[in-house]
């Protein structure tokens, strides 16, 4: 082969060789997948008495978790002393509590009928509500609501007891943080069993 044609064969090749390097590096980028933070479960199975003064009630609740009572609702006072807060830090969450006593102004009916309504309403994203009575060897019964969806609150009850009809206490669980139930749904399980325990251990003191 001579000089001229040697060189262009060379030039040919390396011309292919930077083709072919050029199609190995080319790719379609593929998108990874969502990553959510990684959460660290507390110890479980170690419980602590609620025994505040301000509420006529009792139950266990987690040895992790702190009880905040309420001292304004929205630059007012609540209704009540017995509103308060059990936070559990590591999850960021918190089950706000309301207590009402039943009187002739808040019959079981109208606080029942509230409770349904609130709910409904505080879950407008969610698309499903399992309705579920609930009662205990204490004398404790009413409703537990379980919300599936982008809910603000996965997890809601009301009680009250069976006997005299005096007391009423409505629950929620709200998480700090966007509705998203894929990467909320180890916390909430971990929760949600410790709070059917709470709930199994509720007693009326009066």
């Amino acid at each position: 082969m001579n000089h001229p044609a040697r060189i262009a064969h060379q030039v040919l090749s390396l011309v292919i060789l930077c083709i072919g390097f050029a199609a190995c590096s080319q790719y379609t980028p593929v998108p990874k997948p969502r990553g959510y933070p990684r959460i660290i479960f507390p110890e479980r199975g170690q419980w602590q008495q609620f025994d505040e003064a301000y509420c006529s009630f009792t139950f266990e609740y987690p040895a992790y978790a702190q009880v905040i009572q309420d001292t304004d609702f929205f630059d007012q006072k609540p209704v009540h002393p017995c509103w308060f807060d059990l936070y559990f830090p590591h999850f960021d969450a918190r089950i706000h509590c309301s207590y009402v006593p039943i009187d002739a102004q808040n019959s079981l009916n109208k606080l029942r009928r509230d409770a349904f309504k609130m709910t409904d309403w505080h879950n407008k994203r969610a698309t499903y509500i399992e309705e579920r009575p609930f009662h205990n060897t204490w004398g404790t019964k009413g409703m537990i609501f379980e919300v599936e969806g982008p809910a603000a609150s996965p997890f809601q009850f009301f009680l009250t007891d069976s006997l005299q009809a005096k007391h009423f206490l409505r629950g929620a669980l709200y998480f700090h943080a966007e509705a998203r139930p894929d990467s909320l749904k180890p916390a909430y399980e971990f929760l949600k069993e410790d709070i059917t325990h709470m709930l199994a251990t509720f007693r009326w003191t009066d």
